[in-house]
């Protein structure tokens, strides 16, 4: 959760002339309600399987940008899915910077931060990472991110596929 997948997605997309898909944009419009109003009203099972039903709906051998929820690589082996369909990255940032990141969005978007700021936030940022790093590490490159734009990040990683 604030990473810049979307952001960075975006813009890495765009140098590369490539479509760009955000996997919880197109979650929302195929139910007509906010990732967080489908977990609230149908289950995170439901959630985590449609999740699994977009990733296997993926064209195969197309080249296309896809920011995922941060999630969605955590459930069903979906890491797995996602390294065998195409190159994957970790978007690594510190606990204080995502911290930061977070505290200038719209918060009342993420229910599972409302009511948190300062310690809290970050405590609920580092518990998250830690039980989610297993799967994260296992993407093809994790990209060091703190101290740079998104702009240059998603520069940076577009470099890489040029």
């Amino acid at each position: 959760m604030g990473s810049g997948k979307t952001t960075m997605g975006k813009l890495i997309a765009e140098e590369l002339h490539l479509p760009f898909v955000d996997t919880d944009e197109v979650l929302s419009e195929q139910e007509g309600m906010s990732c967080s109003d489908i977990i609230c009203q149908k289950g995170q099972a439901y959630f985590r399987q449609q999740e699994r039903n977009l990733l296997n709906s993926l064209p195969q051998n197309k080249g296309m940008v896809v920011a995922t929820g941060g999630g969605m690589p955590c459930f069903l082996d979906n890491i797995s899915l996602i390294t065998s369909i195409g190159i994957s990255l970790f978007l690594d940032w510190s606990v204080e910077n995502l911290a930061i990141r977070l505290s200038l969005t719209d918060l009342s978007t993420r229910p599972m931060l409302l009511g948190k700021s300062g310690e809290e936030l970050r405590a609920h940022i580092q518990k998250q990472l830690t039980e989610r790093m297993i799967y994260y590490r296992q993407a093809h490159h994790t990209i060091a991110c703190d101290g740079h734009t998104d702009e240059e990040m998603a520069h940076r990683i577009a470099q890489l596929f040029l």
